[in-house]
């Protein structure tokens, strides 16, 4: 095989050369196999040519001879890789792995150049910050270019606010380190698009990004969905076993959406994983390592389930190492316009449409407090476009309880005839359903109005409340 390569460079000289450099070269083909190094490269993997070419990289990292390989992490990238790799004798190297395409832009070579780092770098202390250093550069220009050769138009992105610009920055920040993220906020904040949109910023854009509803899992089967099993391991398990979707996830993002939702049971196990990055299968009896970035994301008050005793302290914080909190829509009323723009414009094309909005709706949509943050905005400007008849949404095409914004202050005129009694029924049931339509059931809203749910439905039974479905 170095034959190949010797007559694909065509001099010997040339090989002369690079023996006499103090630094590494090591060169690979399409596959991985070993065609050629130089003498310092034969003195960094404490082997000589004649025992490593023709063999292949993933053989040399299982043997231990380096770990990680930068030829694959190239391969695999597609792109000029570079990354501190440690050798079988516990020295680190600082190693670039440079793709040399074909004529047709498919790769053909790997070159791989190495130096000795350990001696320039006398502290454990100074090697990891050399190390973190490094890998954040390195992401901080990948990140640079994913953003210029890929599009993300997730609608999550469309704002002018403050608050939306500072959430993007924390988003790009948070994006080139693999620490934990705990995303919080109301429901349809966009949450799930935050942790994608992060997945794609990320050194892992290549790889799965999996999202798992924990709340909409069944509690008997989400430890098996998550984790797998081995065949045999419970009555009507499948026979040939199951991957889970850790492993389904392996280099990826792992999304754990409404993790508050988590079985208590399981959240020792996914501490596991967040600790040791290991995991163990229903049914098997080792665990495994897992190579994922967990991502959590919940709109319940994890503070509160950890002193009911349901959810687990040391899990809260080990999630928390990077927190990221989605203000809702209405605490960034300058992106309600550009974001009803974008979604206007995107209905019109999807419908063959020219509709406009009114400026009363306009005003009367900047005062609503939007229960349902940016779902329901979307969800109510498709709306419009479908139902108006005319080219012109105006307010008679609203749906009632955005119509009815201005009714619950309303309540404390005294202009109407005055009855107390009166004013307390309807502020109560403007209460209720307002809190009703921000939490989604009546246990939440509840709680939310600091009363018990048996409370709240006597009330709603006593005022003859129809709760919206």
């Amino acid at each position: 095989m170095s034959k190949i390569i010797e007559e694909t460079l065509s001099s010997q000289l040339f090989f002369s050369i690079l023996d006499s450099l103090s630094d590494g070269i090591y060169i690979t083909d399409k596959k991985g196999l070993t065609l050629w190094l130089n003498k310092s490269s034969e003195n960094l993997c404490g082997a000589p040519r004649s025992k490593l070419i023709g063999i292949n990289v993933k053989t040399l990292e299982e043997q231990g001879v380096f770990y990680p390989s930068i030829t694959m992490m190239a391969f695999e990238s597609g792109e000029t890789v570079s990354a501190v790799q440690t050798l079988r004798s516990g020295r680190k190297i600082l190693v670039t792995g440079h793709v040399i395409p074909d004529s047709e832009g498919n790769t053909e070579f790997v070159i791989a150049h190495s130096r000795d780092i350990s001696e320039t770098i006398k502290t454990t202390a100074q090697l990891e910050e050399t190390q973190f250093l490094l890998k954040r550069y390195i992401e901080e220009y990948q990140i640079i270019n994913r953003q210029q050769n890929q599009k993300l138009s997730n609608h999550i992105f469309v704002g002018e606010s403050r608050e939306f610009n500072n959430l993007l920055e924390l988003l790009k920040k948070v994006a080139v380190v693999d620490s934990t993220i705990i995303i919080t906020g109301e429901t349809g904040v966009g949450k799930s698009l935050i942790a994608e949109y992060i997945h794609k910023l990320s050194h892992r854009s290549k790889k799965p990004f999996i999202q798992v509803n924990c709340s909409a899992i069944p509690e008997s089967l989400i430890e098996s969905e998550l984790f797998g099993y081995k065949k045999g391991a419970f009555t009507g398990a499948n026979t040939t076993g199951k991957i889970g979707l850790v492993k389904t996830a392996e280099g990826g993002t792992l999304f754990l959406d409404e993790i508050g939702d988590l079985p208590f049971h399981l959240q020792s196990k996914l501490l596991l994983l967040l600790q040791n990055n290991t995991y163990m299968p229903i049914g098997d009896t080792k665990n495994y390592v897992a190579n994922v970035r967990i991502i959590a994301a919940t709109n319940s008050n994890l503070i509160e389930s950890i002193n009911l005793g349901k959810f687990r302290r040391d899990l809260y914080y080990r999630l928390s190492v990077l927190p990221i909190h989605v203000p809702a829509l209405r605490d960034r009323s300058e992106d309600i316009f550009p974001l009803l723009h974008y979604y206007l414009k995107k209905c019109n094309r999807k419908y063959y449409t020219t509709k406009s909005i009114s400026n009363d709706v306009l005003d009367l949509l900047k005062n609503y407090t939007w229960p349902g943050n940016i779902r329901e905005l979307e969800n109510l400007v498709e709306r419009m476009v479908i139902i108006s008849k005319a080219d012109i949404i105006q307010v008679h095409d609203l749906p009632e309880e955005i119509r009815n914004t201005n009714k619950f202050e309303n309540l404390f005129s005294f202009e109407s005839a005055f009855s107390l009694n009166e004013k307390i029924k309807q502020i109560e049931t403007e209460l209720i359903l307002k809190a009703y339509r921000l939490h989604g059931t009546t246990r939440k809203a509840a709680d939310a109005l600091g009363i018990t749910q048996s409370s709240l439905m006597r009330r709603v039974k006593k005022y003859g409340i129809q709760l919206p479905k």
